[in-house]
């Protein structure tokens, strides 16, 4: 009985013991693992290990790049973060990040008031600025409808948006939110709510990137490649 006991596996869901750590104590070793790294080095890994996209290995290469650093260099950095959260806003009209009342979008009397280019962050308007296509005006809603992140429309600057276009100077809205699940739902629920304000709503064309190969197109994408599709040769 003893032998068939130690060949059985163990049950679903537990651990096997090892090194004394059962399934009860695996958080707490794994946490004790974790923090390999005493006082301050093990305290700026775990800070810039909360940083988006930085892995615990990130972490402790940046760290021990900044203790190699010259002083001079770290100063510069630290005095650059504490600068920028004492300066740096968010534009009282369209949300976009700048370091007065308004960005300098907003702040310049050479774009036209009559198109605002709706987006989820303020990266989203750097990324279309370097078009040189656009030549309107933005409003950032600062993220986009997403029930699992319990994110709903009360969260968004999605009022402001409204407000923005009752004046009657708006004559077209472009939603230019990200081209996935929250993104989609985030431009339907708005060009519900301003389809009947009996303004342009328009959505950035999706299809197939330059310089792609049609193989590697996903259905989506090609799909979206064909409903967009237009006349050539005229």
């Amino acid at each position: 009985m003893l032998a068939s006991l130690a060949t059985q596996p163990p049950p679903k869901g537990d651990v096997c013991v090892e090194n004394g750590v059962g399934s009860g104590g695996l958080l707490t070793a794994g946490r004790r693992l974790g923090r390999v790294y005493d006082g301050a080095v093990q305290d700026l890994i775990d800070e810039l290990g909360r940083l988006p996209g930085v892995g615990p290995k990130s972490a402790q290469r940046i760290a021990f790049h900044l203790l190699a650093a010259d002083a001079d260099d770290v100063r510069r950095l630290a005095d650059a973060l504490t600068e920028v959260k004492a300066r740096v806003r968010f534009c009282e009209l369209c949300g976009n990040v700048a370091e007065s009342e308004r960005c300098r979008v907003c702040a310049d009397p050479r774009r036209g008031d009559e198109v605002i280019c709706v987006v989820e962050e303020p990266k989203d308007v750097v990324a279309i600025e370097r078009t040189r296509e656009f030549r309107g005006r933005y409003h950032v809603l600062g993220g986009a409808i997403n029930p699992i992140d319990n994110v709903g429309p009360d969260d968004l600057r999605i009022k402001e948006l409204l407000a923005r276009l009752a004046d009657g100077r708006v004559t077209e809205v472009i939603l230019a939110t990200d081209p996935n699940v929250e993104g989609e739902a985030t431009a339907t629920y708005l060009a519900r709510l301003i389809g009947p304000m009996g303004l342009t709503v328009t959505r950035l064309a999706s299809g197939l990137p330059v310089g792609g190969d049609l193989e590697y197109a996903d259905e989506v994408t090609l799909g979206r490649a064909f409903e967009g599709r237009r006349v050539v040769g005229r």
